[in-house]
């Protein structure tokens, strides 16, 4: 396990709502409500890798507890560092812990979740599509112990973003990690985008980190915009995307906004710690309520909760107007 990293810190959160709560949302037309108003909670969170979307999930998802005022202690708090092998070990450490629920963040990590436990209640976040990876029945109505917040991001809307400020483009490159299934999806559905309004693409894959630089430089001279969705390999390695893509006047459209705070040029972005709220009330109606996650249907955020970002730094190297974006 010396790929996984644990966030001690966050072992004391429990103790610390556990004061004063016993009293707290008692329903005495239940004593499986007393119940719930007294105990605390076992949850533990394993997260893919470390950057700043996922992160802000995980804080999202400990705040939104904290809120709640229910009583919980996370027993681990694990990152894989984006180890498949580490994933998986890490998932069994918390089936073994003896959690009510686990917090897995990051489609790989619900994968390796599952394949843990059968039993364990599973809120998954930042998992693009839950039923295309094949975590549930259907996004709808999940139907095993699965169920969280998605963050399926506004394809088509960022493809718009960019017809907008490269009306001249014809091709678009793909960039993200053939491993990850939730990438994948992504891919397909900026194919589709992409021809919905006439422009041809190519895929770019990467298979780590180890890889960006080469992939991202064999891009150069190919294409005329570079797309990025939320992919966490590509997301870990942005910095290094945006500095070979910016030398060689290469503009860049993102899947979420830390992309474009790491040298992106412009995103349609949803909100990471918005989505481990609601990751977080889904986990307190499971544990508090007694609410089934097979027939809690997966949330996403709308549209209209999304937010344009624009890296006016980026836009000046590359001599992009973002203005037209206002209009």
């Amino acid at each position: 396990m010396s790929n996984i990293t644990r966030r001690n810190a966050l072992g004391l959160f429990g103790s610390m709502a556990a004061l004063g709560l016993a009293a707290c949302g008692g329903n005495s037309e239940s004593d499986t409500a007393d119940d719930s108003a007294s105990k605390t909670y076992r949850i533990g969170i394993l997260q893919l890798t470390q950057h700043e979307a996922l992160d802000a999930s995980h804080d999202g998802f400990v705040d939104g507890l904290d809120e709640s005022g229910i009583s919980y202690e996370i027993t681990s708090d694990l990152n894989a560092s984006g180890d498949q092998s580490a994933c998986q070990t890490a998932a069994q450490t918390l089936a073994n812990d003896g959690n009510d629920l686990i917090l897995a963040i990051a489609t790989p990590a619900v994968e390796a979740c599952a394949g843990a436990t059968e039993e364990i209640p599973i809120v998954g976040t930042a998992v693009t599509d839950f039923a295309e990876s094949g975590l549930v029945d259907s996004n709808d109505a999940p139907g095993g112990n699965i169920t969280g917040s998605s963050d399926l991001t506004p394809v088509a809307e960022q493809f718009e973003l960019l017809a907008k400020l490269f009306p001249e483009a014809k091709t678009v490159g793909i960039l993200y990690a053939s491993s990850e299934s939730n990438s994948e999806i992504q891919a397909q559905m900026a194919r589709d985008a992409a021809a919905g309004l006439g422009l041809t693409t190519q895929d770019f894959t990467v298979s780590s980190t180890n890889d960006i630089q080469s992939v991202v430089e064999s891009a150069v001279g190919k294409i005329d915009v570079l797309y990025c969705p939320t992919d966490n390999t590509i997301a870990s390695g942005m910095a290094t995307v945006a500095q070979i893509c910016n030398d060689n006047q290469l503009p860049t459209v993102c899947g979420e906004e830390n992309m474009v705070t790491n040298g992106g040029l412009v995103s349609y972005s949803i909100d990471y710690y918005e989505l481990g709220k609601r990751a977080a009330t889904m986990a307190v109606e499971i544990l508090a309520n007694g609410a089934d996650p097979a027939s809690m249907p997966i949330e996403h955020l709308a549209a209209e909760e999304c937010t344009l970002v624009k890296n006016d730094e980026t836009a000046a190297t590359l001599g992009v107007d973002l203005s037209v974006l206002d209009e």
